[in-house]
């Protein structure tokens, strides 16, 4: 069969040689991803990813992460509206591009609701993290703006009062994230996931205290501006992360993301420092561990 086949293409990478040190994959979205928890967290063990972080990005994808992070050693739990999410809630979604399917406008009054059921959750001992939240200008138009920026400032207070990390997502939005966030005063504990900026971004947010959490895309041939920032940001608040099942790193993009591939990913980001990867891998775990207070 040609390696370009159908079935190649969607086929589960293989596993990666296992890190010495183990680390923790700091954004996951195992709820996305094929198999069950129990056979993705034994996967992920098998190569020294032996910590996961599971991501929330809408009520019921929250609750899920708070029952998960219950029932497993290995998982906690972040919980949030998705900046997509949040103006879904207020104006609906006809086209049904979410998880739910369509939906119908249900104004500031629903997503009050939604935002005081993300604060329940927020509270219990297993959640670490409120997020991801943020800003995204790539998906949402100027009529969702308004609604976000809403969301993303209820999600900083919630973090701040119950003494959470802040997990942030931010798509073509790095200007605003960073206002908003200035506006607010950040959570003392702020990461920003799937890090999108260049070195210039990675010094401000090195100078505010914010994790920096990197993704496989560090590893894509047009991605220079990641290698840049991994290779300034200090080494204290660098995290590593899948965002799985998305941003498969290379060899594998375009096929099923997962924890195991995470040393893949931090074996770039060594290259990229000229550290050696235990030393890199030791940094990673701490950090993670000290980004979520567990």
């Amino acid at each position: 069969m040609p390696s370009n086949s159908p079935r190649e293409k969607n086929a589960a990478p293989p596993l990666p040689e296992p890190l010495r040190v183990p680390v923790a994959d700091s954004h996951t979205h195992l709820d996305m991803q094929d198999g069950t928890v129990e056979e993705g967290l034994a996967k992920a063990a098998s190569v020294g990813v032996t910590t996961v972080v599971q991501v929330g990005c809408d009520v019921r994808g929250s609750r899920w992460a708070a029952e998960t992070a219950d029932r497993y050693d290995a998982v906690h739990a972040t919980v949030a509206l998705h900046p997509n999410e949040a103006p879904r809630i207020v104006h609906g979604d006809p086209d049904g591009w979410s998880r739910q399917g369509e939906r119908k406008a249900g104004g500031t009054s629903a997503l009050d609701e939604a935002l005081a059921e993300i604060d329940r959750l927020a509270g219990l001992p297993q959640v670490k993290g409120v997020g991801e939240t943020g800003l995204d200008h790539f998906r949402t138009g100027p009529e969702g703006k308004e609604a976000q920026e809403a969301s993303f400032r209820a999600h900083i207070e919630m973090a701040k009062r119950h003494g959470k990390a802040l997990v942030i997502h931010d798509r073509d939005a790095h200007a605003d994230v960073l206002r908003v966030l200035k506006e607010e005063g950040a959570p003392e504990r702020t990461v920003f996931h799937c890090y999108s900026g260049d070195a210039e971004m990675a010094q401000i947010c090195a100078g505010a205290g914010y994790f920096m959490s990197f993704a496989g895309n560090v590893t894509f041939k047009n991605a220079q501006n990641l290698r840049d920032a991994v290779a300034v940001a200090p080494l204290e608040l660098l995290l590593v992360e899948t965002d799985a099942p998305f941003l498969t790193p290379v060899p594998y993009r375009g096929r099923p993301n997962a924890p195991y591939l995470i040393p893949v990913t931090v074996r770039a980001m060594a290259a990229v420092r000229g550290i050696d990867e235990d030393a890199l891998a030791t940094a990673l775990a701490a950090n993670t561990a000290r980004a979520f207070g567990y």
